[in-house]
């Protein structure tokens, strides 16, 4: 089989950009106990790249419109480098602070010009797979990648972690300017218009949607390590092997997703919101045990990520004359919904409520997500309905 170049060297930034989103989920307590900080203080270092994310998706999309795709790609690895050398050299809580929010710059305008890139770069019969080749650069992160942070983290040190990330970007630049053509911009797209179809209310509520039903995840994600820490009794073996357990899960759900998706995205986005609520009702009492842990944090990683494709297709579908800025967009609602969950979770602990308190803060939100969804779809029939009866 030959190997495609252009889509290894993609697929390792996006390894790279996984990896520097999740590892400090795994790596919380050591960076608390290290810079003097509260759970819910280091808590906020997640919030604060998802919040770069949302912010900088649109505006990095919009001013570099024009720049050549390579071009583009290339810079915004370098962004992510210079953010984690920042991070691995931060001797306070606020340069590590601005070290992940100058990482975070670089997120929306890769995947969403990366994905257009990986399409083009292999015939039009072959064009999914491609970006599937892609972001299985972040599957893998999931699986591997951020426990392997996790690890060094607890055995060297945290810094040594976001230095050994800063690796990859560097890495990650040499392999998109190597094996990609220039990719010149072709023809001028109207942002106006393209700003205008994000106004519509189909596609702001499917945005919002993106949002309330990632904030269900990191909710709970965001204080993994902590709550395999304190309530399971876990060492630091069984919170990396945790991890990468939740990691299959994500794979495993985000196939799931795609699969069921393509049948109905209302029953996909049903279906798995109810199975996120349930699964972290049972994580109240299950993550007492290391024996039941494993199969809820199995299928609690199944059924979030089963989330993500009926989503993403919500959104472009509602966007169809706007299908980059409005992808570009659901990865910022996706970061939104992720600070607004560590938020949430950040907020139960500070009142003492404890981290069983936080899993049932996550069920709620899921099961917000499923009213809404409901509501949507009903919304949406009622439409469909109203011609026939006129």
């Amino acid at each position: 089989m030959k190997i495609n170049l252009p889509l290894v060297a993609l697929a390792i930034g996006a390894f790279g950009i996984g990896v520097t989103e999740f590892s400090p989920m795994g790596m919380l307590p050591i960076i608390a106990t290290d810079l003097g900080v509260s759970i819910p203080a280091a808590g906020l270092l997640v919030s604060a790249y998802a919040f770069g994310v949302l912010v900088t998706a649109p505006i990095m999309t919009l001013a570099f419109a024009s720049m050549p795709r390579r071009r583009l790609l290339v810079l915004s690895m370098g962004i992510f480098t210079v953010g984690n050398l920042i991070s691995a050299f931060a001797d306070s809580y606020w340069m590590l602070l601005a070290g992940r929010i100058v990482t975070s710059f670089n997120h929306g305008a890769f995947f969403g010009v990366g994905a257009v890139v990986a399409a083009s770069v292999v015939p039009a019969h072959k064009r999914a797979g491609a970006v599937a080749a892609m972001f299985s650069g972040l599957t893998i992160a999931t699986i591997g990648g951020v426990p392997l942070a996790a690890w060094v983290g607890e055995a060297i040190g945290w810094r040594a972690a976001f230095f050994g990330i800063a690796v990859i970007g560097a890495v990650a630049m040499v392999a998109v300017r190597l094996s990609l053509p220039p990719l010149k911009v072709q023809g001028e797209s109207d942002m106006r218009a393209e700003l205008k179809v994000l106004m519509r209310g189909p596609v702001l509520a499917a945005l919002l949607l993106t949002v309330v039903s990632s904030s269900a995840m990191f909710t709970v994600f965001t204080y993994i390590a902590p709550i395999l820490q304190v309530e399971t009794g876990a060492a630091s073996g069984f919170v990396t092997a945790m991890l990468v357990v939740y990691g299959l899960g994500l794979a495993l759900g985000n196939w799931l997703g795609g699969r069921f998706a393509d049948r109905s995205l209302d029953g996909t986005l049903i279906g798995s919101l109810t199975a996120v609520a349930v699964l972290l009702v049972l994580f109240v009492p299950g993550m007492h045990s290391h024996l039941a842990t494993v199969p809820l944090v199995f299928l609690w990683g199944i059924a979030s990520f089963a989330l993500v494709p009926p989503l993403q297709m919500r959104v472009v579908h509602e966007a169809a004359e706007a299908p980059h800025l409005a992808s570009a967009m659901n990865i910022g609602a996706f970061n939104l919904g992720n600070a607004l969950g560590a938020a949430l979770g950040g907020a139960v602990i500070d009142a003492g409520l404890g981290y069983p308190a936080v899993s049932l803060a996550g069920a709620g939100t899921a099961l917000a997500g499923l009213a809404f969804t409901l509501l949507l779809r009903r919304g949406r029939r009622g439409l469909e309905a109203a011609p026939a009866r006129g």
